[in-house]
């Protein structure tokens, strides 16, 4: 709940602040938080805090305040001292968890905190349970002082983004201090780290481990051969039927008609007022003024959207906050996916049961690059999709060096052509469909309602369309569109003059521009001036079911903003060295080794970003790795957990084999899929990051994650576009950094092995 720098030592000591620190932060209030650490748990028995003040009871052993318990074996409470109660006299006891007494109070004099400093040596809380017994609890406290705005807007972020979890009843998000940042905080030694030195080659496997026109990626053209001539269209021949990794999504009746999603400029946004001002549609939206100095990243838009009537009857807005900044946003604690669409069923009538997301868009406004990227997202979440390029098959039907005149709208013979390959590759989507898939995205211009009223036809009971158009007025962007589709696009290939390919593609774009027009019928979303990741809108027409409103949101959240993600495991823990799976054990020697390491490597890499965020688990073997970076604040997820083994957790695998053999051949015959008894499997997994994933698209500032073997090979396969039957055996070595890099020309890895 807190923000700013903690002053703490361990065994309950803490620092008093400077006289010029005081002077500083005069007016703010206290911010106390205790821990307990205790290995040896006893019984039931809840720690407590009770004291001289009202908030802890007034000495009222009745009205102590029961600690949380954050792991397995330390608690936690936090809470803010009145600017009248600051000198603060307190005691821990422990209480039965189901009653009040006998209360055990620690043994010794009571503790005392004057103006966020410990009077006193720092020690112990004992507890006698008997004659003979004595409970140890090592106690840490942390005392800061922050302002009554950061207050309330920790506790608002806390109060709409934090909600404890349905499950295990403790929150699953919390927001770390974040220490002041200085030019001092880097070693020497780290800012003479050599990154080359540590890089080591990428498994050859990845898709992205180099740059790369996403249309190569998409669905290879069965109803042409290689020769541009037809092949049989019986379904014989090389036609091959794809495997099915699962059942397929819900679609569920909820209706959104007519709704615009405005995504404000960031550049727009009033210090002053603080508001946003939208002219699209006339409306105004509150947005989060930042203090520069602090480090607490608050955006209350995170989450589900929240729907604003707007001034149309028939439209509606939703409030999408960005920070003012950073642009970094702080996660949704959105827990695990209800109704994941692995597990989902789609009903109704035949056609609803298979989804075509058909392009819209003149070229160069990226809508191969965002099919290619909901391919991925879609894939990932266990929906069985496939891109179809039609630029693919005209390439394959009518060679790859068309001019300009090729595309123009009073070409005979052109045209015939063009919509020739377009009805090919329709066919080949459904053809697919009926096999068994299940989201087809049907990439190409489309940006006549004549084409666009053929596909529908085609499509009219057998699947459901809905068009995903593309708008883009920043000259800037489309400019660097069209020099990277120069570059990269096969149709140039074979052009060496670049300056001739770049007049022959503005010809082209121009013949589309006469006779463009915008989607007005059927079910669509209209992307607007999205690619600058500086605002925009996206509006939705006639859109219904799960698995089309899921697709609005990631479009939502996604942007083509460069920014890296780094990935890497925990230091290795002491469970490791033990063979033990599951488990919350502190590091090793090596793994407190590597924590350092990664420090100095952190602060080289993103020296210069300073709107970088480090992500961890709330399981303690990430939290120490990540103790030793400053500068930098640190987000513990819950989703970023290890795999729950269930009845397992503990155990070696040679155990689990010895004395559990059915679940052990079960898990060998089927990892994906297993799942350890009273735990998960790695599907389970996937759907409880999906609120991982949608934050790392929003993230506009690198991010460092630090997390588990499972938790990271389901999120690098996502990156990678890996299928799912590959996650569990994708290889994530410990003390290896994977460094995703996301960007307008896809995405690219780099990896950094630290230690052997």
């Amino acid at each position: 709940m807190g923000t700013g720098a903690s002053k703490s030592t361990e065994e309950g000591g803490s620092q008093g602040m400077g006289e010029e620190e005081e002077r500083n932060q005069a007016g703010g209030q206290l911010y106390v938080s205790l821990k307990m650490e205790n290995y040896k748990r006893k019984g039931d028995l809840i720690p407590h805090v009770y004291g001289s003040v009202p908030l802890v009871g007034s000495w009222d052993s009745s009205k102590a305040l029961s600690m949380e318990r954050e792991s397995a074996s330390l608690w936690e409470l936090s809470f803010v001292v009145p600017p009248n109660h600051e000198t603060l006299d307190f005691k821990f006891l422990l209480r039965p968890k189901y009653s009040n007494v006998p209360c055990i109070v620690e043994e010794g004099p009571n503790r005392q905190l004057i103006g966020g400093t410990l009077q006193g040596d720092a020690r112990l809380a004992l507890f006698r349970l008997n004659a003979d017994e004595v409970l140890e609890y090592r106690v840490l406290i942390q005392a800061d002082r922050v302002s009554p705005f950061d207050l309330a807007a920790s506790w608002r972020a806390y109060q709409e983004n934090l909600r404890p979890s349905a499950v295990r009843g403790i929150p699953d998000v919390s927001i770390n201090s974040v220490p002041e940042m200085n030019a001092e905080n880097g070693s020497s030694a780290s800012l003479e780290l050599d990154l080359e030195h540590y890089v080591v080659p990428a498994p050859t496997t990845s898709a992205n481990s180099g740059f790369f026109y996403a249309a190569n990626n998409t669905e290879t053209p069965r109803s042409l051969t290689l020769a541009g001539v037809f092949s049989n269209m019986d379904g014989s021949g090389n036609v091959l039927h794809p495997s099915k990794d699962g059942s397929v999504s819900t679609d569920r009746p909820a209706t959104i008609k007519e709704m615009e999603v405005i995504v404000p400029d960031s550049s727009r946004i009033y210090s002053t007022s603080g508001v946003v001002e939208s002219k699209s549609v006339g409306t105004f939206s509150p947005s989060q003024k930042q203090d520069s100095h602090r480090g607490l990243l608050v955006d209350r838009g995170v989450g589900s959207p929240m729907l604003g009537k707007s001034a149309s009857a028939s439209t509606f807005t939703v409030d999408l906050r960005m920070d003012t900044e950073t642009k970094n946003s702080m996660p949704a604690a959105a827990g695990a996916v209800a109704a994941a669409a692995v597990a989902d069923q789609m009903l109704g009538p035949k056609e609803d049961r298979h989804l075509a997301i058909v392009l819209v868009g003149l070229p160069a406004r990226g809508k191969t690059f965002t099919a290619a990227k909901l391919t991925r997202y879609l894939r990932w979440l266990g929906h069985d999709t496939k891109h179809f390029n039609v630029g693919k098959y005209r390439r394959l039907k009518h060679g790859a060096n068309q001019s300009a005149d090729f595309f123009r709208a009073d070409n005979p013979e052109g045209m015939e052509a063009r919509n020739e390959v377009a009805a090919l590759a329709m066919e080949d989507m459904i053809s697919w469909m009926q096999e068994g898939g299940q989201v087809g995205i049907f990439d190409a211009t489309n940006s006549s309602r004549k084409r666009r009223n053929m596909l529908m036809k085609m499509a009219e009971g057998k699947c459901k369309i809905i068009f995903l158009e593309s708008l883009c007025n920043d000259e800037r962007i489309i400019e660097r569109n069209i020099r990277l589709k120069i570059q990269q696009s096969p149709d140039y290939a074979e052009q060496p003059d670049f300056e001739a390919g770049l007049q022959d593609f503005k010809d082209r774009l121009a013949n589309y521009e006469k006779v463009y027009e915008t989607v007005e019928e059927g079910s669509y979303i209209k992307m607007i001036d999205m690619a600058s990741g500086h605002g925009g809108q996206i509006q939705v027409n006639n859109i219904s079911g799960y698995l089309p409103g899921r697709i609005v949101f990631f479009l939502v959240n996604t942007h083509l903003t460069p920014r890296p993600i780094l990935l890497t495991r925990h230091g290795e823990s002491k469970d490791n060295v033990r063979g033990r799976i599951g488990g919350d054990t502190a590091l090793s020697d090596a793994g407190e080794i590597y924590a350092k390491k990664l420090t100095n490597f952190i602060e080289k890499r993103l020296k210069s970003e300073r709107a970088a965020s480090i992500w961890t688990s709330t399981l303690q073997r990430t939290i120490l790795t990540a103790s030793p970076i400053v500068g930098f604040p640190k987000i513990q997820w819950r989703a970023l957990d290890e795999i729950n083994a269930g009845v397992c957790d503990g155990m070696t695998y040679e155990e689990i084999k010895k004395n559990m053999p059915e679940e052990y051949e079960a898990r060998k015959k089927d990892k994906l899929r297993y799942r350890y008894p009273r735990g998960e499997s790695y599907l389970d997994v996937i759907q409880r990051l999906e609120p991982v994933i949608i934050e790392l698209e929003r993230q506009r500032a690198p991010v460092v994650v630090i997390s588990h073997q499972a938790v990271l090979r389901a999120l690098y396969a996502y990156f990678a576009d890996r299928p799912l039957k590959e996650i569990p055996h994708i290889e994530v070595p410990l003390h290896t950094i994977i460094e995703i890099q996301m960007g307008v020309t896809g995405v690219q890895e780099k990896r950094y092995k630290l230690m052997d």
